[in-house]
């Protein structure tokens, strides 16, 4: 049985014919940058999430990068970001002028910690990118409450996804910034992205820097981005966002599934942070000899991939400064570390398959 590792197109089936009246209306309306679909996603994106404001942007990447500048940071500033996790989450620090400065994970979660943030927080942070990697929970308020450091959240993996208290990651922190793209939780038909906060100032700040710098297209008081959701993956979105909390449940579940049919007895299942239920954006396991297990997973037609065998702090464009940088945890969860099947629409015999497939490479 082929098991794909991501199955983005099942799900979407029975929302062809409202995805392409959506598109329609956006069409005829001629309404095609920053309109009414637009502006209604916001406004649903911050109910979904529990925060007072939500501005679409064109990406996850520049939703970062716009996020920090809101908060205020740029030269001479250093931010602090793990190195397990996809390159755009350091990537977006440099151009605000900011220094980057890599942490460690815990290879269970593959998430930060507050010990490990305290670790790299040097007298110049003045921010915290803080990631719910594969669908965890960073601990946000922890970092908050305890370093006083403002956070951004990286939720681009964790749309869904529910914190111990019940909150929705993008209300945990100062700021929360959201991808859209299309293998996401939520995704749209292209890039897209959000940013979320309950700070009317940031909201505010946020939304002059998607623009150019310019409240009025009029008046530039700084310089800004063209940065912003178009109508049409708007329109897209919200047609999708009605569904998120059913795909949600379906991720957690098959979590659970892979746990019953005894996946734990070959590999190292991921932890969630405590009280945290993730919306699996990616299922990581670690296993001692992952690429081996993963080249016999797709001999069999299933899907797996290991993705950040070389961290970002180890990268060519940082190893310079960074390369040398203690970082155990991160090394053991590159090392170890295999995505295998998850989605939204993977059944019990896929799950099933994907095990026995595992029990027999170990």
């Amino acid at each position: 049985m082929a098991v794909p590792l991501f199955d983005p197109s099942t799900p979407l089936e029975p929302l062809q014919p409202a995805i392409r009246a959506a598109v329609d209306d956006v069409l005829r309306s001629g309404r095609f940058i920053l309109g009414p679909n637009v502006e209604a996603f916001e406004h649903e994106w911050a109910a979904y999430t529990g925060t007072t404001h939500a501005v679409g942007v064109a990406n996850g990447t520049e939703a970062i990068t716009i996020a920090l500048r809101a908060l205020g940071v740029g030269p001479g500033d250093d931010v602090v970001v793990p190195s397990f996790t996809y390159f755009a989450s350091a990537e977006a620090i440099p151009p605000t002028g900011a220094r980057v400065v890599f942490c460690d994970v815990d290879p269970a979660t593959s998430c930060v910690t507050l010990e490990t943030v305290r670790e790299a927080v040097t007298p110049r942070t003045k921010a915290v990118v803080a990631v719910h990697l594969f669908g965890n929970v960073a601990p946000v308020r922890e970092i908050e409450e305890e370093l006083g450091l403002p956070v951004v959240e990286d939720v681009a993996q964790a749309s869904g996804s529910i914190a111990a208290d019940g909150s929705r990651p993008g209300n945990l922190g100062a700021i929360g910034t959201f991808s859209f793209y299309p293998s996401k939780n939520l995704g749209a038909f292209g890039d897209g992205g959000a940013i979320t906060t309950s700070d009317g100032a940031l909201a505010e700040r946020v939304r002059t820097l998607r623009f150019h710098g310019s409240k009025d297209k009029v008046t530039y008081t700084e310089v800004g981005y063209n940065s912003r959701l178009d109508e049409l993956q708007a329109a897209i979105l919200r047609v999708q966002l009605p569904k998120l909390d059913g795909w949600a449940d379906h991720r957690r579940a098959a979590g659970g599934w892979y746990a019953d049919a005894g996946l734990g007895s070959h590999a190292a299942l991921p932890e969630p942070t405590p009280g945290a239920r993730p919306a699996w954006g990616l299922y990581v396991v670690r296993l001692p000899e992952p690429d081996r297990v993963g080249a016999a997973l797709r001999e069999r037609g299933i899907g797996a991939s290991g993705y950040y065998r070389v961290p970002i702090h180890q990268q060519p464009v940082f190893a310079a400064e960074h390369g040398a940088r203690s970082l155990p945890g991160t090394d053991e969860a590159a090392r170890t570390h295999l995505a295998i099947p998850i989605s939204a629409a993977i059944t019990h015999a896929q799950v099933e398959e994907v095990v026995e497939a595992i029990r027999d490479a170990v």
